[in-house]
């Protein structure tokens, strides 16, 4: 296929637009299209919806096997739950379950909530308060060299801060290192502070007018949610609306030019099938995207996101009596530094966070192994993952009895690293749309990995098409 070739839209002819990836972002780039009376049709190689979303309740608890909650930061994330016609069944986080835990001296310390209970933790020392200080007055970086996040926060905050805050926080969001992390595209709105304001305190305190014209919340202040029987009742739903536009157990092998646009070859059930389409959006993650040939041409050639680090990720998911964990679990979770030594990433208290997680005198923790940090461990097989999490959770919450409940599942390949010189990827999606109008990218790969992000992508990449298209979105 020769990308530059592609032909435009045709709207005499009502083609419809192929959405490759029932994941959320392909499911909210659907539904907001077909509200518009965009035809689409969504292909998804699996037998279900939502990608790695996907809630378990058996027993009386809940488990989720990858996210756990959606922050609410954007009002493109309220529209979508009230166009749904969820919010009877959207549930905010227990406003008493707001302490964050870090581990340090081998204990989980709840973060302090306020600029004076700060100076008050025993989580720094008062040489790394002192530098917190002196950030205001620390002039912008002006080379042009690409730091990684562990160089942007030695140079603002000091190493105690990378090592016990700032090191688990990568790893809470990322499952990744800092040392590899890039700062502009892994936590761009960070070095967007520092560009505008030289100073990440001056722009939390001045950034915050901003957010509040574009009507976005930042990520520390969002309220939290998910739904009374989890978070798959948002991607079943959106399954649900889309009807028969919504075909599972399909895999796209071909893409290929035609006079009014594209045709996708689809292998379902082991037949092959040839469909017409306007225009293609690609919401699948990047190691997928080389399995897919294009007829003809390299201008299209997608073989270097293969390139982008996926590292494996394992969630388990343990139930204990009540009466077996001495912590409080009055919080979000914890996160774990790499020097304190343990093997899980970080836990979250995921019924007290929400309402129904767990039996009645029982709870219910969510806790991560692997990632960067340690890959083989991931690795493991399921009785012996759940072995060095009780381990650890006896060390950290107190844990006496044995799991009443257990559910391990493994990503081996989780989460896009967005580590120094990911411009390259971002660069080729860019350069592939330009070339070939008609074909979109859109995902964690591309605009932030958090849930809501793939939401707000979904919705932006469906914007992108209506306007195109000559249509709007909501």
């Amino acid at each position: 296929m020769t990308a530059s070739t592609l032909q435009p839209f045709n709207p005499s002819t009502p083609l419809p637009i192929a959405i490759i990836g029932a994941g959320i972002t392909g499911l909210t780039a659907a539904f907001r299209l077909q509200q518009k009376g965009l035809p689409v049709t969504v292909y998804e190689a699996s037998d279900r919806v939502g990608g790695v979303i996907r809630s378990l309740r058996l027993n009386g608890y809940l488990a989720e096997f990858g996210p756990n909650s959606i922050l609410e930061t954007s009002p493109k994330i309220v529209s979508l739950v009230r166009d749904l016609g969820l919010e009877g069944r959207r549930i905010y986080s227990d406003p008493n379950a707001e302490n964050r835990y870090l581990v340090r001296y081998r204990r989980p310390i709840a973060m302090p909530a306020s600029p004076f209970k700060f100076f008050g933790t025993p989580l720094f020392s008062w040489r790394a308060k002192l530098a917190l200080l002196r950030e205001p007055f620390i002039p912008r970086k002006i080379s042009a060299h690409e730091e990684s996040v562990a160089e942007f926060v030695v140079r603002r905050l000091g190493k105690e801060f990378l090592d016990y805050a700032i090191n688990p926080l990568v790893a809470g969001i990322y499952a990744g290192d800092p040392a590899r992390l890039s700062v502009k595209h892994g936590f761009p709105k960070l070095l967007a502070l520092e560009e505008k304001y030289g100073s990440l305190i001056k722009g939390q305190i001045f950034g915050a007018k901003d957010r509040k014209k574009r009507g976005e919340v930042s990520k520390q202040e969002a309220k939290k949610l998910s739904f009374d029987e989890g978070l798959q009742v948002l991607p079943d739903t959106l399954g649900a609306a889309l009807g028969n536009a919504l075909q599972l157990r399909a895999t796209v092998t071909l893409i290929e030019q035609t006079a009014s646009g594209c045709a996708l070859t689809v292998c379902r059930d082991g037949h092959e099938q040839r469909h017409d389409h306007a225009a293609v959006l690609f919401a699948v993650p990047t190691y997928q995207l080389p399995e897919i040939r294009f007829a003809a041409g390299q201008e299209l050639n997608t073989a270097l996101l293969k390139k982008i680090h996926y590292p494996p990720v394992a969630s388990v998911v343990l139930g204990f009596r009540r009466a077996d964990v001495a912590h409080p679990l009055d919080g979000f979770g914890m996160l774990i530094p790499a020097a304190e030594g343990f093997r899980i990433l970080g836990t979250l208290f995921s019924s007290s966070l929400f309402p129904n997680r767990a039996p009645a005198d029982h709870v219910t923790l969510t806790s991560y192994v692997g990632g960067v940090r340690a890959p083989d461990l991931a690795l493991q097989r399921p009785p012996e993952l759940v072995r060095m999490t009780v381990e650890d959770l006896r060390v950290l919450l107190g844990v006496t009895g044995e799991p009443t409940f257990q559910h391990v599942v493994l990503y081996p390949n989780a989460i896009p690293q967005y580590e120094v010189g990911y411009g390259r990827f971002k660069d080729l999606m860019s350069a592939i749309e330009t070339k070939a109008p008609g074909l979109f990218f859109a995902g964690h790969y591309r605009d932030g990995i958090s849930l809501g992000d793939s939401i707000v992508s979904g919705h932006d990449v469906a914007e992108r098409m209506a306007a195109r298209f000559n249509a709007s979105i909501p």
